[in-house]
């Protein structure tokens, strides 16, 4: 391969993740019902560009979705090298998954039409994110800063619940909402329910 075909692989890749980033930015603003346009002017792209990358919304939406995922599993690792300590770290990480879930809620209207498609997406979430959330509850638990017992698949499911009836209530915060369930586990008095 030469380079020129090598630099242009990568600028290709390169403008899919702007326009991933851009998409992901005006879902988790607007919804998945965003109109294109907002997205190119996002990205600082013409339509025509998002379309010949994505020829179909659902196609759109599900590379958002692929891409956040990704996103959330890298972000778990260089949190807990960078914050100031892993419950810190699982709390940045639960902010970039709330974020994740507003998009992921407009996905099930979109992929109605395939249940099979967004079957597979969930359990490639599940694959993905579940492992990430428990390692970093393990150091979190490690650290002495969660006191509450609670499985990964768990707390990812309640802070799903917390997410799903933001849509159109300028009232609730699911981000709020979220944190005090995060500081619940830090509470060492709590009476364990099992």
């Amino acid at each position: 391969m030469t380079g020129t075909a090598r630099s242009k692989r990568a600028d290709a890749r390169r403008n899919e993740q702007t326009l991933l980033d851009a998409a992901a930015a005006v879902f988790v603003s607007s919804g998945v019902d965003a109109p294109v346009r907002a997205i190119a002017k996002k990205a600082g792209v013409g339509m025509g560009t998002i379309y010949r990358h994505f020829p179909t919304r659902a196609d759109l939406i599900v590379a958002v979705y692929r891409h956040q995922v990704e996103a959330c599993v890298e972000a778990a690792p260089r949190l807990l090298r960078e914050a100031a300590t892993p419950y810190a770290a699982l709390t940045r990480w639960v902010d970039q998954f709330v974020d994740f879930l507003a998009t992921k809620h407009g996905l099930a209207g979109v992929m109605q039409s395939s249940s099979a498609d967004f079957e597979a997406l969930h359990k490639y979430f599940l694959e993905r994110l579940v492992p990430v959330c428990a390692e970093l509850l393990t150091a979190a638990v490690e650290s002495g800063e969660v006191h509450q017992h609670v499985e990964a698949y768990s707390l990812m499911r309640g802070i799903g619940n917390l997410c799903v009836f933001a849509d159109g209530d300028a009232r609730y915060d699911p981000g709020r909402m979220t944190r005090l369930l995060l500081a619940g586990l830090t509470q060492p008095d709590l009476a364990d329910p099992g």
